[in-house]
């Protein structure tokens, strides 16, 4: 299977190749040339574990890596998680579940595609001898699964930006705890947003990105977006029958790609029921959904950093089916946002997707009301897919971070303070952090001097 980019303006590539780039030289995000009809095959899908199901799933993309080497490598990415089931769906009355993917080694959603990731990346150094330097920019969760799933990998060096005290403090420790020497956490003096974007123009060198075999981890990455679709079908073949059809998977999100993977998963003929965009007071997705204008804001602090986002990254792969998969219109629309910081939409309402916002007034009462009538204790992001839940068809909540990364809200919430041992273990480390302005020269002069060859 060969892979597009959503500008056009770029050759085709590979699976392994398309993973191994990132972000398209066009500044596109690759996509499948065309998407596997699944439909027929979902009877036999259901009796498979949740590694079989991966390798069977990705089978169909990494039309370049032979059957066995898959699986091996998918079979490596889910012995650190926790649970038996991997991603355990959870009902807490009829009609309402909650998908819950936070039982990696990070301890949030992000584990599920950044562990295969780093198989991925590991098994390229392998038969191509090279080595690799991923960067990426995160909002909370993205960095440390990216750095665990590189952890101590010979041949790889992994740079993560971060917004210097925007994410919460044990997030901070997962990433700048770890003692490897291939990691480097690096505090930006600014917004997630300001990271992203240095990022990209980074990127965006191609004799930089090509002289130092740079790779994106961010969910511009297409091996982040075809992982997460697995669990979508994992839990909606879990599902009780009568549900299938019309349950809505509700999704607290802020880059887009977690909810993407779920719709592009319905592409292929798996009849999901809907998709709710859950934000919190960063809501561009919801005035998106809600107004048909994409149009930039203040990145406000919140009680759920990881959804601290102003830009979307993958509203662009979103962009590019909605236009009926045509890069000309795709160049138009985002060169106007990139110039005007706005773009109206009205079109995007439609086709299963509807979107809702939690303000950091309403967390506090969400989590406490979840726990008040379900016994369920939820970290703040998962909470704000708990506002507004539908009244006339089931709901899956993805429960997308634990709740011990977020004691100080829980227990301003209900009195309680989740811990695990993972994190209480990271409390007695040194942080060794490195503060660089929001700036793409400043970034580029570290990765040049840190990079390994």
């Amino acid at each position: 299977m060969r892979f597009l980019s959503t500008r056009g303006q770029t050759p085709p590539l590979g699976f392994s190749d398309a993973v191994a780039t990132g972000l398209a030289p066009d500044g596109g995000l690759y996509l499948p040339e065309s998407l596997p009809d699944l439909s027929g095959d979902l009877p036999r899908l259901a009796a498979l574990d949740y590694p079989a199901l991966c390798a069977d799933f990705l089978a169909r993309f990494a039309t370049d890596i032979p059957l066995e080497t898959l699986r091996a490598l998918v079979a490596a990415s889910y012995p650190r998680f926790t649970h038996p089931d991997i991603a355990p769906l959870r009902t807490l009355r009829p009609g309402l579940h909650v998908l819950e993917l936070f039982h990696g080694p990070t301890l949030a959603f992000k584990d599920f595609a950044l562990q295969l990731l780093g198989e991925l990346y590991g098994h390229q150094c392998r038969v191509r001898g090279e080595a690799i330097n991923v960067l990426g920019a995160t909002s909370g969760d993205t960095g440390a699964a990216a750095i665990h799933g590189l952890l101590g990998r010979p041949g790889t060096a992994i740079f993560i930006l971060y917004p210097y005290g925007r994410v919460s403090p044990l997030q901070e420790r997962q990433m700048a705890c770890t003692g490897a020497a291939n990691v480097h956490a690096l505090a930006i003096d600014g917004t997630f947003d300001d990271a992203q974007t240095a990022l990209k123009e980074i990127f965006a060198d191609q004799d930089f990105r090509l002289r130092h075999r740079l790779s994106a981890v961010n969910s511009i990455n297409l091996a982040r977006i075809l992982a997460q679709c697995v669990y979508y079908l994992w839990a909606w073949l879990r599902l009780p029958p009568a549900e299938r059809a019309t349950a809505e998977f509700v999704v607290p999100t802020g880059n887009f790609g977690n909810v993407f993977a779920g719709w592009l998963l319905r592409r292929m003929g798996v009849p999901l029921g809907g998709f709710r965009v859950a934000t919190n007071q960063n809501d561009i997705l919801h005035r998106l959904f809600t107004t048909g204008e994409y149009r930039l804001g203040p990145v406000l602090p919140s009680l759920a950093p990881s959804m601290d986002i102003q830009v979307a990254s993958n509203f662009e792969r979103f962009l590019y089916y909605a236009v009926n998969r045509d890069p000309a219109q795709v160049r138009e629309v985002m060169a106007a946002f990139r110039r005007e910081g706005a773009v109206r939409l009205p079109g995007f309402r439609a086709d299963g997707l509807r979107a809702s916002r939690a303000t950091d007034a309403e967390i506090p009462g969400l989590i406490a009301r979840v726990h008040r009538e379900f016994g369920y204790v939820a970290d703040p992001h998962t909470a704000c897919g708990f506002q507004d839940l539908a009244s006339d068809r089931p709901s899956v909540v993805l429960a997308t971070a634990s709740p011990a990364k977020f004691p100080d809200t829980l227990r301003a919430a209900i009195g309680l303070e989740p811990v695990h041992p993972s994190l209480e273990a990271l409390k007695s480390r040194p942080i060794v952090r490195h503060r660089l302005p929001a700036d793409a020269g400043a970034i580029r002069d570290y990765v040049r001097a840190h990079a390994v060859r």
